[in-house]
């Protein structure tokens, strides 16, 4: 019980503003020395230490320093600006340019909060200058900046893997076709939508001096060299020639050489960059170790087993647990990040879900579409605030609010999808239950008296 009064304790703090981080430490070592006494400090330094130990969480500053290293070199600015002219002669092309670099930058950067501010900064005020649909022009933006929770590099894959114990390359592999879907419905939403209402999204018109074939070209150099970064990492993890955190450390590389062929290379940038990527580090790592604390007192306590011996009683079992599951991430994803939501609330639930047979690897994207849902969700949804932040005075909060609404049911149709393949693929469990009844009742058959 005291475990589940300690939880309880931790979300009203963290619901009244508190330091995430020093709320989780806090609240642990209260707690803890309340239930263990002083040797709670015996044991928690090694369990914090198995953190800092942690190879697979290095790939995590480098993925945010080769996202940041993109940023800085105006990259987005520069696939936009070439891919809306590639695009830009149908209605719509902005707004399909705009989810097309939006899921580039999502894979260079991993991150949402920096994807939504950079494509509002860049994108919006040319959507709204061709008289696009407010509603529309935002809506398309938060769409495409949350992409950056599921389409590889992803941080919240790379924490997760972390998390569940699951290679981070196999989340990565499972991660791409979720990705892919969902920028294509995007775009067919786009094309629907412009084709009944064209006034929403008109075409841009011709830039005078500028052939086709030099607007393609230009397309093409805008886009090449990012992408081909994209596929040497991911492909470098795919095919098992690289770590995760080797990967990671190739794409770091590849960012500054990128930087150096847009002639954006300074040592300052370097500098500056290597300062934001510390910063977003030592956020993650700061909540990380206060999380593990958390858990560990929340463990010693009893209160995992208490709140699993509850969740395996619930109607429905292993689908009333991923329907419940489900919803607690999406509310709590409207008041804290992914990244508490990883490290507190995904190590409660991931025994039950293997208690109950459920597949690890489809749970875990499932985790991360809800998460990205939750991004999207009004009224609390952290991309409409981030998007907000950087729009011109005439968008209003409702227009972003009834631009994401179509977006969100596309996003829930695709995580119905992800909820049909876990009960299309079964675990490994479900197949050896069903081995093991095979075999016993081939027994039983071979032992019996022949008539």
């Amino acid at each position: 019980m005291i475990g589940m009064i300690m939880f309880g304790v931790a979300l009203l703090m963290l619901m009244l503003g508190f330091p995430v981080a020093f709320t989780f430490g806090g609240v642990a070592l209260f707690f803890g020395i309340f239930a263990e006494g002083m040797d709670l400090f015996a044991f928690m330094p090694y369990r914090i230490m198995s953190v800092m130990q942690n190879t697979v969480l290095m790939a995590v500053p480098l993925f945010i320093f080769m996202g940041v290293v993109l940023q800085r070199t105006r990259l987005a600015e520069q696939l936009l600006t070439s891919m809306g002219r590639l695009f830009g002669g149908l209605p719509g092309g902005l707004a399909i340019s705009t989810i097309l670099v939006g899921a580039l930058l999502a894979a260079s950067t991993g991150v949402v909060g920096a994807s939504v501010v950079a494509m509002g900064l860049i994108s919006l005020p040319v959507m709204l200058a061709h008289k696009y649909d407010k509603r529309l022009a935002t809506g398309t933006i938060c769409a495409s900046g949350t992409l950056g929770q599921i389409v590889p590099p992803s941080i919240i894959l790379i924490i997760l893997g972390d998390v569940l114990g699951l290679p981070v390359g196999d989340l990565f592999k499972a991660a791409v076709w979720p990705g892919v879907v969902l920028v294509g419905l995007y775009i067919i939403y786009i094309l629907v939508l412009t084709r009944l209402k064209p006034e929403t999204a008109p075409a841009m018109p011709d830039e005078p001096g500028v052939s086709r074939k030099k607007e393609v070209f230009n397309a093409l150099l805008a886009i090449i060299p990012p992408l081909a970064l994209i596929v040497v990492v991911l492909g470098s993890i795919f095919t098992g020639i690289a770590t995760p955190t080797e990967s990671s450390a190739l794409g770091g590389v590849g960012a500054v050489v990128l930087a150096i062929i847009y002639r954006q290379f300074s040592f300052k940038m370097v500098w500056d960059a290597s300062k934001d990527t510390v910063k977003v580090t030592a956020m993650v790592f700061a909540i990380l170790i206060g999380a593990t604390a958390f858990s560990m007192v929340f463990s010693y306590t009893g209160g995992d087993y208490l709140l699993e011996e509850w969740l395996l009683q619930l109607p429905g079992e292993k689908w009333g647990f991923i329907i419940l599951a489900m919803v607690v991430i999406l509310v709590l994803g409207f008041f804290i990040d992914f990244v508490e939501i990883s490290f507190i609330i995904v190590p409660i639930l991931a025994p039950v879900a293997e208690a109950m047979g459920i597949n690890m690897l489809w749970f875990a994207i499932l985790i991360a579409m809800n998460l990205q849902t939750s991004f999207l969700t009004p009224p609390f949804g952290f991309s409409l605030f981030y998007l907000k932040g950087v729009a011109p005075p005439g968008v209003r909060t409702t227009d972003i609010y009834k631009g994401v609404l179509p977006f969100i049911l596309i996003q829930m149709f695709v995580l119905a999808l992800i909820v049909i393949s876990i009960r299309i693929n079964p675990s490994q469990r479900d197949i050896n239950e069903e081995n093991s009844i095979t075999l016993q009742s081939f027994r039983t058959s071979s032992l019996s008296p022949k008539n």
